[in-house]
């Protein structure tokens, strides 16, 4: 019987290929696990109205944790126009699964490690090492949306007088998504960024919005950070707006270790965090529950290159180093994490993002040569 049970998500696109890379090095580091497959992605939409299956959700129930590849997201119109002709019509509404994942199992946590490994040509400025804290299940990505918006909801908004002149364009032409943050959240969020900064050493703690026009949303989340922060009195917190953050990040990247922020503000930053380390590419991501993880690369599916193996897979198989932490197989991902380090350090072996020829699987081979090392 093996030690772990893992939920395997290949998804589409190249999100097959960055995971056969992904296995190659786990089957070298000898991790002792189960994988159990698991539906998700575009073609399960097109055929069954439904990217994110139920009885993907079961195999969920069955396992300690997911690692996942990568999916085809697209708009609404978009989305509905390729879903089979039998289901058009019926009330079936794409939404992507990975956020799904991220509010049904209640992945509260999202971290994501920005680090400029030594070697990597794409590195905006070495030493760069910032890991980024985003909430994951409420804010700006909750879901909670209205187009066009229906009267009633349009009435009980009117409460507020800044509403009045939206309903004068005509309800058919308002849309409306609700920014909805809760001081559970907040501080959620704000806590696990503290509990990292403290374990692993990190110099301060920065808590980025934009309070001074989100005044209620954008409030909460920098009250609930200095709450949290009188519990760690050793850890400076910074707070920062948004727009000024993203320029500081590009000016001065040494002066940020660990950024906290709500879901979307969150999202932009580790992506700007991520372009300042390489890009996507090396952008790995755990969304961390109470009881439950879903370790992914945050790169997408990359139609155009499916098939290819083109795709550099170093950030799925740092994912994969993150998913080996959370399991307690903490040998296991220094090990994977070091190999990843002395490829991209010897320079030998460059996918085309690096401004190299090699594929996808040679650079796992390259990764697997090196943990047998």
């Amino acid at each position: 019987m093996s030690k772990h049970t893992i939920a395997w998500l290949p998804g589409d696109g190249v999100g097959t290929e960055v995971m056969e890379a992904a296995k190659l090095c786990l089957d070298a580091l000898k991790f002792d696990a189960e994988y159990i497959h698991g539906d998700i992605g575009w073609e399960f939409w097109k055929r069954e109205g439904n990217p994110l299956p139920d009885r993907t959700l079961d195999v969920l129930k069955k396992t300690e944790c997911a690692l996942f590849g990568a999916i085809t997201s697209k708009p609404r119109d978009e989305a509905a126009a390729e879903l089979n002709p039998t289901l058009q019509g019926k009330g079936y509404d794409y939404f992507s699964p990975i956020v799904r994942l991220r509010q049904e199992l209640n992945l509260h946590t999202n971290v994501r490690p920005c680090k400029a490994y030594p070697g990597n040509p794409l590195n905006y400025k070495d030493g760069i090492d910032i890991v980024v804290f985003r909430e994951n299940t409420e804010g700006m990505y909750g879901g909670v949306e209205f187009h066009p918006l229906p009267q009633n909801v349009f009435d009980a908004l009117c409460a507020h007088k800044k509403m009045k002149k939206f309903g004068d364009y005509g309800l058919d032409n308002v849309a409306v998504t609700l920014r909805i943050m809760s001081r559970q959240g907040c501080r959620s969020i704000v806590k696990e960024a503290f509990k990292f900064a403290k374990r692993h050493g990190r110099r301060s703690v920065t808590i980025c919005d934009k309070p001074n026009v989100l005044r209620e949303t954008g409030g909460l989340m920098i009250r609930t950070a200095r709450e949290v922060a009188k519990e760690y009195p050793s850890i400076p917190l910074y707070e920062t707006n948004i727009d000024a953050q993203c320029m500081w990040l590009v000016k001065n990247p040494h002066d940020y270790e660990v950024i906290v922020a709500e879901n979307m503000f969150g999202d932009i930053l580790s992506d700007l965090c991520a372009q300042l380390v390489g890009g996507l590419g090396f952008a790995s991501s755990g969304n961390i529950g109470d009881d439950y993880a879903v370790f992914e690369p945050t790169h997408g599916s990359a139609p155009k290159y499916t098939g290819l193996y083109k795709v550099n897979p170093i950030a799925t198989l740092l994912a994969a180093k993150l998913m080996l932490d959370w399991l307690g197989e903490s040998d296991m991902a220094v090990r994977l994490e070091n190999a990843v380090a002395a490829v991209i350090a010897e320079g030998k072996i460059r996918t085309y993002d690096m401004g190299g020829k090699s594929t996808t699987i040679e650079m796992a081979k390259a990764v697997v040569e090196k943990i047998g090392k």
